[in-house]
Protein backbone atom coordinates (compact mmCIF):
# COMPACT_ATOMS: atom_id res chain seq x y z
CA UNK A 1 0.00 0.00 0.00
CA UNK A 2 1.31 3.43 -1.02
CA UNK A 3 2.52 5.81 1.73
CA UNK A 4 1.57 9.65 1.82
CA UNK A 5 3.82 11.87 0.29
CA UNK A 6 3.77 15.72 1.22
CA UNK A 7 4.76 18.35 -0.92
CA UNK A 8 6.69 21.36 0.14
CA UNK A 9 8.09 24.72 -1.09
CA UNK A 10 9.96 27.00 1.19
CA UNK A 11 9.72 30.69 1.53
CA UNK A 12 12.96 32.48 2.10
CA UNK A 13 11.81 35.84 1.23
CA UNK A 14 13.92 35.75 -2.09
CA UNK A 15 12.78 36.41 -5.34
CA UNK A 16 13.62 32.57 -6.82
CA UNK A 17 11.33 30.56 -4.06
CA UNK A 18 9.01 33.14 -4.40
CA UNK A 19 8.46 33.39 -8.10
CA UNK A 20 8.59 29.52 -8.10
CA UNK A 21 5.72 29.20 -5.43
CA UNK A 22 3.31 31.48 -7.94
CA UNK A 23 4.74 29.28 -10.77
CA UNK A 24 3.62 25.95 -9.07
CA UNK A 25 0.32 27.28 -8.07
CA UNK A 26 -0.44 28.35 -11.47
CA UNK A 27 1.01 25.67 -13.61
CA UNK A 28 0.42 22.33 -11.19
CA UNK A 29 -2.54 23.14 -9.44
CA UNK A 30 -3.33 19.63 -8.79
CA UNK A 31 -0.64 19.17 -6.09
CA UNK A 32 -1.08 19.90 -2.94
CA UNK A 33 1.74 22.31 -2.45
CA UNK A 34 2.71 23.08 1.87
CA UNK A 35 4.20 26.68 1.72
CA UNK A 36 6.67 27.19 4.76
CA UNK A 37 9.01 30.00 5.89
CA UNK A 38 11.62 29.82 8.69
CA UNK A 39 11.48 32.82 10.32
CA UNK A 40 14.63 33.85 12.11
CA UNK A 41 13.23 37.05 13.71
CA UNK A 42 15.96 39.05 12.08
CA UNK A 43 14.49 39.20 8.96
CA UNK A 44 13.83 42.93 7.42
CA UNK A 45 10.20 43.97 7.00
CA UNK A 46 10.44 43.14 3.47
CA UNK A 47 10.50 39.82 3.71
CA UNK A 48 7.53 40.21 5.78
CA UNK A 49 5.20 41.95 3.58
CA UNK A 50 6.17 39.26 0.72
CA UNK A 51 4.97 36.59 2.41
CA UNK A 52 1.75 38.44 3.40
CA UNK A 53 1.61 38.97 -0.68
CA UNK A 54 2.30 35.50 -1.32
CA UNK A 55 -0.52 33.95 0.95
CA UNK A 56 -2.77 36.50 -0.52
CA UNK A 57 -1.81 35.22 -4.06
CA UNK A 58 -1.50 31.67 -3.18
CA UNK A 59 -4.83 31.76 -1.46
CA UNK A 60 -2.83 29.52 1.49
CA UNK A 61 -1.85 29.91 5.21
CA UNK A 62 2.55 30.09 4.67
CA UNK A 63 3.48 27.66 7.37
CA UNK A 64 5.87 30.36 9.85
CA UNK A 65 8.77 27.49 11.31
CA UNK A 66 10.35 29.08 14.49
CA UNK A 67 13.65 27.67 16.57
CA UNK A 68 12.89 27.86 20.11
CA UNK A 69 9.46 28.05 20.45
CA UNK A 70 8.85 28.33 24.37
CA UNK A 71 11.89 30.52 24.81
CA UNK A 72 11.11 34.63 26.41
CA UNK A 73 14.02 35.84 23.97
CA UNK A 74 13.57 35.82 19.95
CA UNK A 75 14.63 32.44 18.57
CA UNK A 76 18.65 34.06 17.31
CA UNK A 77 19.14 35.69 20.84
CA UNK A 78 18.24 32.27 22.58
CA UNK A 79 20.69 30.12 20.54
CA UNK A 80 23.32 33.36 20.89
CA UNK A 81 23.03 33.02 24.59
CA UNK A 82 23.78 29.33 24.36
CA UNK A 83 27.21 29.97 21.94
CA UNK A 84 28.11 32.37 24.64
CA UNK A 85 27.79 35.09 22.66
CA UNK A 86 30.02 33.47 19.50
CA UNK A 87 28.45 35.08 16.50
CA UNK A 88 28.01 33.11 13.71
CA UNK A 89 30.37 33.04 10.55
CA UNK A 90 31.21 31.02 7.75
CA UNK A 91 33.31 28.56 9.87
CA UNK A 92 30.05 28.54 12.33
CA UNK A 93 27.11 28.43 10.92
CA UNK A 94 24.79 27.23 13.90
CA UNK A 95 22.43 30.31 13.01
CA UNK A 96 21.51 27.56 9.67
CA UNK A 97 21.55 24.31 12.20
CA UNK A 98 19.15 26.22 14.72
CA UNK A 99 17.17 28.57 13.11
CA UNK A 100 16.38 26.90 9.47
CA UNK A 101 17.53 23.42 9.54
CA UNK A 102 16.42 22.13 12.73
CA UNK A 103 12.27 23.99 12.45
CA UNK A 104 12.40 22.28 9.10
CA UNK A 105 12.89 18.86 10.11
CA UNK A 106 10.79 18.79 12.89
CA UNK A 107 7.74 20.35 10.24
CA UNK A 108 8.56 17.24 8.54
CA UNK A 109 9.12 14.77 10.71
CA UNK A 110 9.13 11.25 9.26
CA UNK A 111 6.78 11.61 6.54
CA UNK A 112 7.52 11.14 2.85
CA UNK A 113 8.15 14.65 1.05
CA UNK A 114 8.82 15.92 -1.88
CA UNK A 115 10.52 19.34 -1.38
CA UNK A 116 10.57 22.20 -4.05
CA UNK A 117 13.71 24.20 -4.34
CA UNK A 118 13.96 27.42 -6.76
CA UNK A 119 17.38 27.15 -8.28
CA UNK A 120 17.22 28.97 -12.20
CA UNK A 121 18.05 27.45 -14.71
CA UNK A 122 20.65 29.68 -15.11
CA UNK A 123 22.46 28.80 -11.92
CA UNK A 124 25.13 26.07 -11.61
CA UNK A 125 24.61 24.33 -8.26
CA UNK A 126 22.46 22.17 -6.47
CA UNK A 127 21.67 24.13 -3.01
CA UNK A 128 20.76 22.46 -0.20
CA UNK A 129 19.84 18.45 -0.22
CA UNK A 130 18.74 16.58 2.72
CA UNK A 131 20.96 13.85 3.83
CA UNK A 132 17.57 12.19 5.22
CA UNK A 133 15.99 9.24 3.23
CA UNK A 134 12.36 10.62 3.73
CA UNK A 135 12.72 14.20 1.39
CA UNK A 136 13.27 14.15 -1.94
CA UNK A 137 14.37 17.97 -3.74
CA UNK A 138 13.02 18.45 -7.02
CA UNK A 139 13.95 21.70 -9.04
CA UNK A 140 11.40 22.84 -11.16
CA UNK A 141 13.08 25.74 -12.66
CA UNK A 142 16.11 23.79 -14.56
CA UNK A 143 16.65 21.42 -17.53
CA UNK A 144 17.16 18.37 -15.14
CA UNK A 145 14.61 18.41 -12.26
CA UNK A 146 16.25 15.50 -10.89
CA UNK A 147 19.02 16.02 -7.65
CA UNK A 148 22.84 14.47 -8.57
CA UNK A 149 22.10 11.61 -6.48
CA UNK A 150 19.48 10.64 -8.29
CA UNK A 151 20.76 11.15 -11.59
CA UNK A 152 24.06 9.30 -10.55
CA UNK A 153 22.20 6.08 -9.65
CA UNK A 154 20.14 6.45 -12.38
CA UNK A 155 23.15 7.54 -14.98
CA UNK A 156 24.90 4.30 -13.64
CA UNK A 157 26.70 1.86 -15.85
CA UNK A 158 24.93 -0.95 -14.36
CA UNK A 159 21.37 0.70 -14.89
CA UNK A 160 22.17 0.61 -18.43
CA UNK A 161 20.68 -2.72 -19.29
CA UNK A 162 17.43 -1.89 -17.51
CA UNK A 163 16.64 1.29 -19.34
CA UNK A 164 17.17 -0.43 -22.45
CA UNK A 165 14.67 -3.27 -21.42
CA UNK A 166 12.21 -0.08 -20.59
CA UNK A 167 12.52 1.41 -23.85
CA UNK A 168 12.51 -1.77 -25.89
CA UNK A 169 8.79 -2.35 -23.57
CA UNK A 170 7.83 1.11 -25.05
CA UNK A 171 7.74 2.85 -21.99
CA UNK A 172 8.73 5.98 -23.72
CA UNK A 173 9.28 6.19 -27.64
CA UNK A 174 13.35 7.93 -28.67
CA UNK A 175 14.80 7.98 -31.76
CA UNK A 176 17.81 6.15 -32.28
CA UNK A 177 20.56 9.17 -31.23
CA UNK A 178 18.68 8.74 -27.33
CA UNK A 179 19.58 5.17 -27.81
CA UNK A 180 23.01 5.52 -29.20
CA UNK A 181 23.02 8.14 -25.44
CA UNK A 182 22.12 5.82 -23.18
CA UNK A 183 23.97 2.82 -24.67
CA UNK A 184 27.72 4.79 -23.77
CA UNK A 185 29.14 3.70 -20.65
CA UNK A 186 30.41 6.29 -17.99
CA UNK A 187 33.86 6.67 -18.48
CA UNK A 188 36.74 9.73 -17.15
CA UNK A 189 36.02 10.86 -20.99
CA UNK A 190 32.35 10.90 -20.69
CA UNK A 191 31.46 11.68 -17.28
CA UNK A 192 27.87 11.84 -16.00
CA UNK A 193 27.30 15.29 -16.14
CA UNK A 194 27.97 15.22 -20.34
CA UNK A 195 25.70 11.51 -20.27
CA UNK A 196 22.85 13.46 -18.55
CA UNK A 197 23.50 16.85 -20.44
CA UNK A 198 22.98 15.62 -24.00
CA UNK A 199 19.94 13.11 -23.35
CA UNK A 200 17.96 16.19 -22.13
CA UNK A 201 18.81 17.60 -24.78
CA UNK A 202 17.89 15.03 -27.34
CA UNK A 203 14.98 14.28 -24.85
CA UNK A 204 13.87 15.64 -21.98
CA UNK A 205 10.29 14.67 -21.44
CA UNK A 206 11.64 10.79 -22.08
CA UNK A 207 14.61 11.24 -19.98
CA UNK A 208 12.65 12.31 -16.89
CA UNK A 209 9.68 9.69 -17.62
CA UNK A 210 12.52 6.68 -17.64
CA UNK A 211 14.09 8.53 -14.59
CA UNK A 212 10.46 8.36 -12.53
CA UNK A 213 10.62 5.00 -14.11
CA UNK A 214 13.63 4.44 -12.43
CA UNK A 215 12.63 5.73 -9.09
CA UNK A 216 9.70 3.44 -9.00
CA UNK A 217 11.63 0.64 -7.66
CA UNK A 218 13.89 2.75 -5.24
CA UNK A 219 12.71 3.93 -1.85
CA UNK A 220 12.61 7.83 -2.48
CA UNK A 221 9.60 8.99 -2.01
CA UNK A 222 7.98 9.42 -5.30
CA UNK A 223 8.25 5.43 -5.64
CA UNK A 224 4.78 5.86 -3.75
CA UNK A 225 3.65 7.97 -6.80
CA UNK A 226 1.63 6.15 -9.68
CA UNK A 227 2.21 9.61 -11.58
CA UNK A 228 4.45 13.17 -11.66
CA UNK A 229 2.98 15.75 -13.25
CA UNK A 230 7.00 17.29 -13.55
CA UNK A 231 8.01 14.57 -15.89
CA UNK A 232 6.60 16.75 -18.84
CA UNK A 233 7.62 19.73 -17.32
CA UNK A 234 10.36 21.26 -20.48
CA UNK A 235 10.61 24.73 -18.78
CA UNK A 236 13.81 26.60 -18.14
CA UNK A 237 13.59 29.52 -15.99
CA UNK A 238 16.24 31.88 -15.69
CA UNK A 239 16.52 35.36 -13.78
CA UNK A 240 14.85 37.99 -15.77
CA UNK A 241 12.01 35.52 -15.88
CA UNK A 242 11.85 35.02 -12.38
CA UNK A 243 11.49 38.98 -12.34
CA UNK A 244 8.56 38.37 -14.98
CA UNK A 245 6.67 36.37 -12.54
CA UNK A 246 6.67 38.65 -9.81
CA UNK A 247 6.22 42.03 -11.58
CA UNK A 248 3.45 40.38 -13.48
CA UNK A 249 1.44 37.73 -10.70
CA UNK A 250 1.23 41.55 -8.74
CA UNK A 251 2.89 39.88 -5.47
CA UNK A 252 6.11 42.28 -6.31
CA UNK A 253 9.78 42.08 -6.22
CA UNK A 254 10.59 42.87 -2.37
CA UNK A 255 11.74 46.28 -2.30
CA UNK A 256 15.42 45.51 -0.69
CA UNK A 257 15.87 44.30 -4.72
CA UNK A 258 15.45 47.76 -6.14
CA UNK A 259 18.77 49.22 -6.76
CA UNK A 260 19.37 52.65 -5.19
CA UNK A 261 21.66 55.09 -6.52
CA UNK A 262 24.42 56.52 -4.35
CA UNK A 263 27.53 59.43 -5.70
CA UNK A 264 30.50 59.21 -4.74
CA UNK A 265 33.92 61.38 -6.03
CA UNK A 266 31.53 62.57 -8.53
CA UNK A 267 30.57 59.39 -9.48
CA UNK A 268 26.99 57.39 -9.58
CA UNK A 269 26.47 54.53 -8.43
CA UNK A 270 24.11 51.68 -7.64
CA UNK A 271 23.73 49.45 -4.63
CA UNK A 272 20.74 46.57 -3.07
CA UNK A 273 20.31 44.18 -1.45
CA UNK A 274 21.35 40.85 -2.98
CA UNK A 275 19.69 38.38 -1.52
CA UNK A 276 17.25 37.40 1.68
CA UNK A 277 18.08 36.03 5.03
CA UNK A 278 18.63 38.12 8.47
CA UNK A 279 19.69 41.90 8.12
CA UNK A 280 23.13 41.05 9.69
CA UNK A 281 24.01 38.05 7.31
CA UNK A 282 27.78 37.63 7.90
CA UNK A 283 27.72 36.56 3.76
CA UNK A 284 26.93 40.41 2.98
CA UNK A 285 29.17 41.81 0.63
CA UNK A 286 30.52 45.20 1.58
CA UNK A 287 28.30 47.46 -0.06
CA UNK A 288 25.41 45.90 1.01
CA UNK A 289 26.45 46.82 4.91
CA UNK A 290 26.68 50.22 3.57
CA UNK A 291 22.88 49.51 2.36
CA UNK A 292 21.90 49.01 5.19
CA UNK A 293 23.77 51.91 7.22
CA UNK A 294 22.22 53.74 4.75
CA UNK A 295 18.32 52.06 4.01
CA UNK A 296 18.06 50.89 7.39
CA UNK A 297 20.30 52.64 9.95
CA UNK A 298 18.31 51.21 12.88
CA UNK A 299 18.69 48.19 12.27
CA UNK A 300 22.46 48.64 11.75
CA UNK A 301 22.67 49.73 15.23
CA UNK A 302 20.93 46.83 16.22
CA UNK A 303 23.66 44.97 14.29
CA UNK A 304 26.61 47.00 15.77
CA UNK A 305 25.56 46.17 19.61
CA UNK A 306 25.86 42.23 18.58
CA UNK A 307 29.59 43.25 18.06
CA UNK A 308 32.09 42.78 21.33
CA UNK A 309 35.30 42.12 22.23
CA UNK A 310 36.84 39.53 19.66
CA UNK A 311 33.22 38.85 17.81
CA UNK A 312 32.34 40.72 14.63
CA UNK A 313 30.51 39.82 11.79
CA UNK A 314 33.40 40.61 9.48
CA UNK A 315 36.59 39.09 9.77
CA UNK A 316 38.51 42.59 9.34
CA UNK A 317 36.81 45.16 10.74
CA UNK A 318 34.29 45.68 13.09
CA UNK A 319 30.82 47.77 11.93
CA UNK A 320 31.80 50.47 13.68
CA UNK A 321 34.89 50.82 11.80
CA UNK A 322 33.45 50.15 8.80
CA UNK A 323 30.80 52.91 9.12
CA UNK A 324 33.09 55.78 9.67
CA UNK A 325 32.67 58.27 6.62
CA UNK A 326 35.99 57.81 4.88
CA UNK A 327 35.66 54.14 4.68
CA UNK A 328 31.76 54.44 3.69
CA UNK A 329 33.45 56.53 0.89
CA UNK A 330 35.98 53.81 -0.31
CA UNK A 331 33.52 51.06 -0.33
CA UNK A 332 31.35 52.73 -2.47
CA UNK A 333 34.40 53.74 -4.74
CA UNK A 334 35.69 50.31 -5.21
CA UNK A 335 32.34 49.02 -5.77
CA UNK A 336 32.07 51.56 -8.49
CA UNK A 337 35.35 50.12 -9.64
CA UNK A 338 34.23 46.86 -9.62
CA UNK A 339 31.46 47.36 -11.97
CA UNK A 340 32.71 49.19 -14.38
CA UNK A 341 35.24 47.09 -14.62
CA UNK A 342 33.16 44.09 -15.19
CA UNK A 343 30.95 46.24 -17.69
CA UNK A 344 33.89 46.05 -19.81
CA UNK A 345 34.52 42.01 -19.76
CA UNK A 346 30.81 40.91 -19.69
CA UNK A 347 30.08 38.98 -22.45
CA UNK A 348 26.14 38.92 -21.79
CA UNK A 349 24.01 41.09 -23.32
CA UNK A 350 21.27 40.59 -20.33
CA UNK A 351 21.35 44.23 -18.48
CA UNK A 352 20.07 42.32 -15.14
CA UNK A 353 23.92 40.28 -15.86
CA UNK A 354 25.80 43.14 -16.41
CA UNK A 355 24.58 44.78 -13.43
CA UNK A 356 24.49 41.39 -11.05
CA UNK A 357 27.38 41.63 -7.64
CA UNK A 358 25.51 39.30 -6.64
CA UNK A 359 27.16 36.15 -6.22
CA UNK A 360 23.88 34.04 -4.96
CA UNK A 361 26.45 30.79 -5.45
CA UNK A 362 27.92 31.74 -2.68
CA UNK A 363 26.39 31.95 1.03
CA UNK A 364 24.93 29.35 2.90
CA UNK A 365 22.13 27.13 0.56
CA UNK A 366 20.10 26.04 3.81
CA UNK A 367 19.29 29.92 4.37
CA UNK A 368 17.50 29.87 1.55
CA UNK A 369 15.15 26.38 1.75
Amino acid sequence: MSQKVRHVLGISGGKDSAALAIYMKDNYPELDIEYYSSDTGKELEETYELIRNLESYLGKKIHILRGAENSEHEAFDHFLKQYSGYLPSSQARWCTKKLKLEPFERFIGNDLVISYVGIRGDEEREGYISKKSNIQSIFPFRQNIWSEDVVAKFLSNSSIPMIQSWISEGVVEVDDEFISLIDLPISPKFPQNRKASLLLNADVKSFNNLVFRFLQSTSYPLAQLSSFPLVENKDVLVKKDIFSILRNSGVGVPKYYEEMEFEVNGQVGHYSRSRSGCYFCFFQQKIEWVWLLEQHPELYTKAIAYEKEGYAWNERETLTELMQPERVQQIKADYIKREAAKKLTTHSMFLLDILDDSNEEEGCAACFI
